[in-house]
C-alpha cells in the first residue's frame, strides 16, 4: 500500500472519529455552548468598546467563519441565514478559502490585480505578454505558463470567464472595477469542474446600490502611466446597474513596452417578481500592447530593461556583442518558412513585436425561488475572444467563440434528521475556432509572412456536479461533493513549408495533416469537515481532487519533436488534504493556518526534447505540492492596522525520466527528488498602515509595504536559479467624505514603489536543460551555457516609480 494511500486512511479514520465525537458531544453539552456564545460576544463586544474599532477583516479562510460583530454560534458552520442565502460557490464550506476586499485598497493606485490577490496567500504571480496580463499561481498552479491562467477556474460575478480551452486573461480585469476577489485555494474540480487544478477565482463587481451615485478618478505616474476610470451605478426600485470603465495608457519602463487599453465592465440585476431574478453581465476589452524579448540570465543582469536593442548585426563579433545584452528572434528575411531560407536576426523594436486582442462576454442568469428553501439557477455566456499576437519568431491570429451554460438546484432541508443543503447541477462550454500561425517578418509594425500552421479545433466540456453540506451537530459540518465530466477535442493541423529560392520560391514545398480526436472522462470527489472547536476557532479538514485536460494545442508535436499527433497524452490530476484553522479571539485580530499536500500524477510539462526540435507536453507521471499557507491581519490601535501572508511552497517530483538528446544521441536523465521549476518555496506580502481615526486629520494615512519572493529553479535539472528579491513600497493618501454641492467624496493618493530601485525578476519563463556528447556520453550542460543561451525567459520588474491618483464620488 502506497504512503498516500495510508494517510488517506488514517486522515478518515480521525475524520470518522471527530464526526462522531462532536455530534455526541454536542448532544451532552448545549447549555454550554449557549454559554460560551454568551461569553464570545461579551468579549468581542468588550473589545470593541476598549478599541473604538469595528473592525472587519480581510479574509474567510474556511468560509464559515463570519465578518458580523456578534457571530451567529447557534447555527452550524456554513449554515447561518447569511450563508444559506448565498449561492454555494461563493464562500464554500471547508474549502480553503480567502476573500480579498477591494475597500482595503481604495486609497492606492491600482494597475494590475496582482495588487489585491497578494494579500491572499498561497497566491504568487509573473509578469505575462502585455501590461494586465499577469500569469496567477495558487501552490504553483500556472508556473509553467508564460503568459495567460491555467489550472485555475476564474469567473466574475459567479459567470465563467475561463474558456473551454482551460485559458484565462486577466487583460479584461481592470482592479478598480471589484468590491472583492474570492480565492479558492486547492483542487476544485468537485465544484467548478476541468481547469481546477489548483483552484479557482471570482472576481466580485460592485452593485449600483453600493456605487450609488458616479465615481470618476485618474491615475498618472512614472512611464506615462494614465488611467482614466469611472464608475455609474444606481438602485431604483427593482432595477440595480453598475456600470464601469477606464482607458489604460503606458510608456513603460522597458524598451517597445508602450500600451493602450480599454475596458467596459457593466452589470445588471432585474427583480422582475419576488421569485424571479434576472443578471445581465457585459464585459469588453481591447487591447494593444507592444512586446519587448524575454531575456537569459546574463542578458537581464547586464541590460534588464533592453535600452539601445533596436538594430542588431548580423553576423560577427558585433552581433555576439549585442546578444550579450539584448534579445533577439531569428526569422526568414522573406518570411517564407521553408528550405535554405535566408534568416534575419531582428529585435522587438525593429519587427514591431506586440499584442491587438479584443475580448466580448456577454452574460445572463435566471434565478427562481420555487419557495423559501428551494432555488433555481440558469446562465448562458457567450465569449468571444479576437487576438492578432506577432509575439515572437510567429504570430498567431485566431478568432475563438464560446459558449458557456449550466443549470443547478440547490435546497435547503435534513438528510437523516441532519440540517442539510442539497446541491446539483449540469453544465456544458464548447468552443470552436480556426488559429493561424505565420511566421514573423524582421521589419515592420508585426507584419507577417507566409502561413506556417492551420489548426481547425472544437473542443467541449459536458459534466455534473453534486454537493451535500450536512450540519451534523452545531459545532460540526460535513461536505461531500462528485463531479463527472466528458471531454471531447477534434481537430486538425495543416503544417506547410515553402520553396524559398529558386524557379518555386514561395511555393508549398511540404505539407503535413495531423487529426486528432479524442474524448477524456474525469471525476472529481470532495470530502471535508468543518469543527467550531471554540467560539474563536474553527478548523477545517479538506481531502479532494483537481484534474485539467490537454488542450487542442498540445495534441500537434509529437514526443520527438516533430509534427505529429501526440495522442498519447494524459489528463492531469491532483488529490490532496488541507489541514487548517482560523482563530478570531477579538474583532480586531485573525490568524490563519493551513498546510497542504498533494500528489499529481501525469502533470503536464512542456519543452523540446533537444536542438532544433519543437517543444511538445509529455507526462511526468508522478510529483508532489507541499506547504504551509499563513495569514494575519491585526488592528492593534486605533487607525493601526497590519496585514501579513507567507507562503511555503515544497514541490518536486517523485516520478519522472527526461529524454533530452543531441543530433547523435539521446539521454536519459532521472529528476526523482529534484525540484519542480518556476515555484518559489517562499513569498510573503506584509504591510503597516496607520489612518489618523477622528478629529481634523481624520482620513489622512500612510503605509509601508514589503513583497518577498525566494529564489527558484527555471529547469528540470535544477541548474539555472532566478535571484530572490524584497521590495519596499510606500504610501500616502487622503480619504474622507465631504459636502461641496454634489460632490460626496474625495480622494487622493500617491506612492512610491521599489523605493531603493532593486532590479528584480518579474516573470521567468521554464526552459530546457541542453546536452552535448562527451566521450560518446551525453551530459547535461551547467549554469554557464544556460545562464548565456538560455533566451526567451526574463522580464524585468518596474525600478523606482512614482504614482498618484485622485477620486471624486458625486
Amino acid at each position: 500500500m502506497s504512503v498516500r494511500h495510508r494517510l488517506l486512511g488514517a486522515a478518515s479514520i480521525q475524520a470518522l472519529a471527530l464526526l462522531f465525537a462532536s455530534s455526541a458531544l454536542a448532544q451532552q453539552t448545549l447549555p454550554t455552548i449557549d454559554v460560551g456564545a454568551a461569553r464570545g460576544s461579551a468579549r468581542a463586544a468588550r473589545a470593541s468598546a476598549a478599541r473604538g474599532v469595528s473592525a472587519t477583516r480581510v479574509t474567510t479562510p474556511a468560509g464559515s467563519l463570519v465578518t458580523s460583530p456578534s457571530p451567529d454560534l447557534a447555527a452550524a458552520p456554513g449554515f447561518s441565514p447569511q450563508k444559506l442565502a448565498m449561492p454555494v460557490y461563493r464562500q464554500p464550506t471547508g474549502q480553503t478559502f480567502t476573500t480579498v476586499r477591494g475597500k482595503d485598497f481604495e486609497n492606492m493606485p491600482l494597475t494590475t490585480v496582482r495588487e489585491l490577490l497578494q494579500y491572499s496567500p498561497g497566491v504568487s504571480f509573473k509578469q505575462g505578454n502585455g501590461p494586465r496580463d499577469i500569469v496567477i499561481s495558487i501552490r504553483g498552479s500556472s508556473a509553467r505558463n508564460g503568459f495567460g491562467v491555467r489550472n485555475i477556474v476564474v469567473l466574475e460575478d459567479g459567470f465563467s470567464v475561463t474558456q473551454p480551452d482551460g485559458l484565462s486573461r486577466t487583460d479584461l480585469t481592470d482592479p478598480h472595477a471589484y468590491a472583492g476577489v474570492d480565492v479558492y485555494r486547492g483542487p476544485s474540480s468537485a465544484l467548478f469542474g476541468n481547469f481546477a487544478n489548483g483552484g479557482a477565482i471570482n472576481f466580485r463587481t460592485r452593485t449600483g446600490e453600493e456605487i450609488n451615485g458616479v465615481e470618476y478618478g485618474v491615475e498618472f505616474g512614472s512611464f506615462g502611466y494614465l488611467n482614466n476610470f469611472t464608475s455609474v451605478g444606481k438602485k431604483t426600485g427593482n432595477v440595480d446597474i453598475a456600470v464601469f470603465a477606464s482607458d489604460v495608457r503606458s510608456r513603460g519602463f522597458a524598451l517597445n513596452n508602450w500600451s493602450d487599453t480599454q475596458t467596459v465592465n457593466a452589470t445588471a440585476r432585474w427583480q422582475v417578481t419576488p421569485d424571479d431574478l434576472l443578471t445581465f453581465k457585459f464585459i469588453h476589452n481591447q487591447l494593444y500592447g507592444d512586446l519587448s524579448n524575454r531575456l537569459s540570465l546574463n542578458q537581464y543582469y547586464v541590460n534588464p530593461f533592453q535600452q539601445g536593442c533596436y538594430v542588431a548585426p548580423q553576423s560577427g563579433d558585433g552581433l555576439n556583442l549585442f546578444q550579450n545584452y539584448c534579445g533577439t528572434i531569428n526569422v526568414p528575411f522573406n518570411g517564407i518558412n521553408g528550405r535554405n531560407q535566408f534568416n534575419w536576426r531582428s529585435t522587438a523594436w525593429l519587427a514591431g513585436l506586440h499584442r491587438d486582442d479584443r475580448r466580448d462576454i456577454l452574460g445572463l442568469r435566471w434565478e427562481h425561488d420555487f419557495d423559501a428553501s428551494t432555488k433555481l439557477r440558469t446562465q448562458v455566456i457567450y465569449d468571444d475572444k479576437n487576438i492578432q499576437q506577432p509575439t515572437g519568431n510567429t504570430a498567431a491570429l485566431q478568432d475563438e467563440p464560446a459558449v458557456n451554460a449550466s443549470t443547478d438546484v440547490t435546497k435547503v432541508g435534513s438528510l437523516l434528521g441532519y440540517e442539510a443543503r442539497h446541491f446539483a447541477g449540469l453544465y456544458f462550454n464548447r468552443t470552436r475556432y480556426a488559429s493561424y500561425t505565420n511566421n514573423t517578418l524582421p521589419f515592420g509594425d508585426g507584419a507577417t509572412g507566409s502561413i506556417q500552421s492551420l489548426q481547425n479545433a472544437m473542443m467541449q466540456n459536458l459534466g455534473g456536479r453534486g454537493r451535500e453540506e450536512v450540519a451534523l451537530s452545531r459545532d460540526v459540518t460535513m461536505v461531500l461533493g462528485l463531479s463527472a465530466e466528458m471531454t471531447k477535442i477534434a481537430a486538425l493541423q495543416d503544417a506547410y513549408t515553402y520553396f524559398a529560392a529558386g524557379r518555386q520560391a514561395g511555393q508549398i514545398a511540404s505539407w503535413t495533416g495531423t487529426p486528432v480526436n479524442k474524448t477524456y472522462w474525469n471525476f472529481g470527489p470532495e470530502a471535508s469537515v468543518t469543527w467550531r472547536a471554540t467560539p474563536d476557532l474553527l478548523t477545517h479538514f479538506r481531502a479532494s481532487s483537481g484534474y485539467g485536460t490537454p488542450n487542442p494545442g498540445q495534441l500537434f508535436v509529437n514526443q520527438q519533436g516533430k509534427v505529429g499527433a501526440n495522442t498519447d497524452l494524459k489528463t492531469q490530476r491532483n488529490t490532496g488534504i488541507d489541514m487548517g484553522l482560523d482563530w478570531k479571539p477579538y474583532e480586531t485580530l485573525l490568524f490563519s493556518l493551513t498546510g497542504f499536500y498533494e500528489w499529481y500524477q501525469n502533470e503536464q510539462l512542456t519543452q523540446s526534447p533537444g536542438a532544433g526540435l519543437l517543444s511538445y507536453t509529455f507526462n511526468a507521471p508522478g510529483s508532489v505540492h507541499r506547504g504551509v499557507e499563513t495569514l494575519l491581519d491585526w488592528r492593534p490601535y486605533d487607525g493601526v492596522r497590519v496585514m501579513a501572508n507567507y507562503t511555503y511552497n515544497n514541490q518536486i517530483f517523485t516520478e519522472f525520466v527526461e529524454q533530452i538528446g543531441t543530433t547523435a544521441r539521446t539521454g536519459y536523465f532521472d529528476r526523482a527528488g529534484y525540484k519542480i521549476p518556476g515555484v518559489a518555496p517562499h513569498n510573503a506580502t506584509a504591510r503597516l498602515s496607520y489612518d489618523v481615526p477622528f478629529g481634523d486629520f481624520r482620513g489622512l494615512g500612510a503605509f509601508v509595504e514589503y513583497n518577498y519572493q525566494s529564489s527558484y529553479y527555471i529547469d528540470n535539472g535544477n541548474v539555472l536559479t532566478i535571484p530572490s528579491y524584497g521590495l519596499i513600497n510606500t504610501n500616502l493618501h487622503y480619504d474622507r467624505d465631504v459636502d461641496i454641492g454634489w460632490l460626496k467624496h474625495f480622494t487622493a493618493y500617491f506612492e512610491v514603489r521599489n523605493i531603493f530601485d532593486r532590479h528584480w525578476v518579474a516573470s521567468a519563463n521554464n526552459i530546457s536543460n541542453t546536452v552535448q556528447l562527451v566521450s560518446g556520453v551525453v551530459v547535461q550542460n551547467g549554469y554557464t551555457s544556460l545562464a548565456q543561451n538560455a533566451t526567451g525567459s526574463i522580464y524585468a520588474g518596474n525600478p523606482r516609480l512614482f504614482q498618484g491618483g485622485v477620486k471624486f464620488k458625486f
